[in-house]
């Protein structure tokens, strides 16, 4: 996408000037239940009920700076996280803590961020769960600070990196970048009979950009547009592990298992290791893959996870830092001692039983679009060409099989991600989008197949430019309303979200 002119309200950060690796990693502290409540879909069952506040926290994301005003669940950025196993249900009351008024720019001009609506708005949404729609976390469902919402999750899935965010219609985008986020991991028996590294050896890593005034605060950029501040895209140059800048974690030469979220409103990650070494994923989104797959370099797009062994047996006594690209992330110090024997992962992961496409009972073409909006003169993007307010054109049958073409006819990689489900990939097909644009023809090429380290279970797919992302989806679980929607959170917010209805 073409950038767009923006401005600060103040000087920016200096990061060359920051002191690096002086600051260890901070581990999200896995939050205990308050006590049992009722089930609600089973009667004389009691189930954890856990109460998680979203208020103002000031993080100190580096020594040398201030504590920075941010948003947080359970007084940290990233929240704690919640940690259940399937099967199991629970119940979550969030409690909506927050200030009445944003401390980011609120573009009034926006789908749901309409002037006449209290200014601060939140509701939370388990990204990757497979829920009943009134828990889900619909986008205009919100509550205002003082009042709350209680969910239920039944936790009816496999074992998965899962994560939790704010997901209010209109300033999503803007109650993210503030902090709103944590994880939600789903264990199970299957994954604990692989033994992996496990304890303090399974560490998660939650990457995150952000911009930074030159006192050491959030800085969130603004359009030229007068009264209209929002921005397509916003790529900060301040990369955070779990909340901090260029932190250390010291390791033993043994092997790790990393569960890594990209929770950046919009920036991809090609993540990679400093002396170049190998390391294994495991799993995905949804879960673990089939086999491990070697990898030097690890893509990530918005909201994608990953679950990755790196073993540190063979670098006794060094320092390894983790990077994307030119930039350094964290740093890993290897502590000194012998040798170890190099880890190999289990050659079998989970069976991962592919969705034969002839069981689809419908295919559905559907368009990502920009769009040049006369009304401001600014970008607009919509999915199939249609906006938030329109009525539902996608309605699956509760238990059906679908696959959906994604035809991307813009210049970006959008992550597109679909609430409730679970799918997987079946390929991606090059096409002419002029041609398309211009005469309605679609003329597409030879498919490419997902690579291994796309055979898993997803439930967010890079959608890239000039291709048809083809996947195939089971709407199993409940009926309901829910979303999909691209997870470049400044795209989401104009309006390049939709509804969609399963019917039971």
């Amino acid at each position: 996408m073409h950038a767009v002119p923006v401005q600060h309200a103040t000087s920016l950060l200096h990061l060359e000037r920051l002191a690096r690796f002086v600051d260890p990693l901070p581990i999200p502290r896995v939050l205990a239940p308050e006590g049992l409540r009722p089930d609600p879909s089973q009667p004389g069952r009691q189930i954890d009920f856990y109460r998680i506040a979203l208020a103002e926290t000031p993080v100190r994301v580096h020594r040398d700076l201030p504590p920075a005003r941010m948003w947080g669940f359970a007084g940290s950025v990233p929240g704690p996280t919640i940690e259940t196993r399937g099967q199991e249900p629970l119940l979550v009351e969030w409690r909506n803590q927050l200030p009445s008024r944003h401390f980011l720019p609120v573009d009034h001009t926006l789908c749901g961020a309409e002037p006449e609506l209290p200014e601060v708005r939140a509701v939370v949404h388990v990204h990757g769960a497979r829920v009943p729609a009134a828990g889900d976390g619909y986008p205009t469902e919100w509550t205002v600070p003082g009042e709350s919402k209680t969910f239920y999750y039944p936790n009816r899935q496999d074992a998965a990196l899962l994560w939790y965010h704010d997901h209010a219609m209109g300033i999503e985008r803007l109650n993210q970048y503030a902090g709103l986020f944590g994880l939600f991991t789903v264990r199970d028996a299957a994954e604990e009979n692989l033994h992996l590294p496990a304890g303090k050896f399974e560490i998660p890593l939650v990457v995150f950009d952000r911009i930074f005034s030159a006192d050491g605060q959030l800085s969130y950029p603004i359009s030229d547009t007068p009264g209209a501040p929002w921005v397509s895209e916003v790529y900060g140059d301040a990369l955070l592990v779990n909340g901090k800048l260029f932190p250390y974690l010291d390791v033993e030469p043994r092997a790790y298992r990393f569960r890594v979220l990209n929770a950046s409103n919009g920036r991809p990650y090609c993540l990679s290791l400093s002396n170049g070494q190998p390391f294994h994923l495991l799993g995905t989104d949804q879960g673990l893959l089939p086999a491990p797959v070697e990898l030097r370099q690890l893509s990530l797009a918005a909201a994608e996870r990953a679950d990755v062994i790196v073993d540190f047996s063979q670098v006794v006594g060094q320092h390894v830092t983790l990077k994307s690209q030119a930039f350094e992330l964290m740093q890993f110090r290897v502590a000194a001692g012998t040798r170890g024997k190099p880890y190999r992962p289990p050659a079998r992961l989970r069976p991962v039983v592919r969705i034969d496409p002839a069981m689809a009972a419908r295919t559905r073409t559907l368009t990502l679009n920009n769009y040049m909006d006369g009304h401001n003169g600014r970008m607009l993007m919509l999915l199939d060409g249609k906006r938030w307010h329109e009525p539902v054109s996608e309605r699956p049958e509760l238990g059906s099989i679908e696959i959906w073409r994604l035809v991307n006819l813009t210049e970006d990689t959008h992550p597109i991600h679909l609430h409730l489900v679970r799918f997987q990939i079946l390929d991606r097909q090059p096409f002419d989008a002029d041609e398309y644009l211009t005469s309605g023809a679609l003329n597409v090429g030879k498919p490419v197949s997902p690579g291994p380290d796309e055979m898993g279970w997803k439930d967010t797919v890079r959608a890239e430019p000039g291709m048809i992302t083809r996947i195939i989806v089971r709407f199993e679980g409940y009926a309901g309303r829910y979303v999909w929607h691209c997870h470049l959170l400044e795209h989401a917010a104009n309006e390049m979200m939709r509804p969609f209805e399963v019917v039971g």
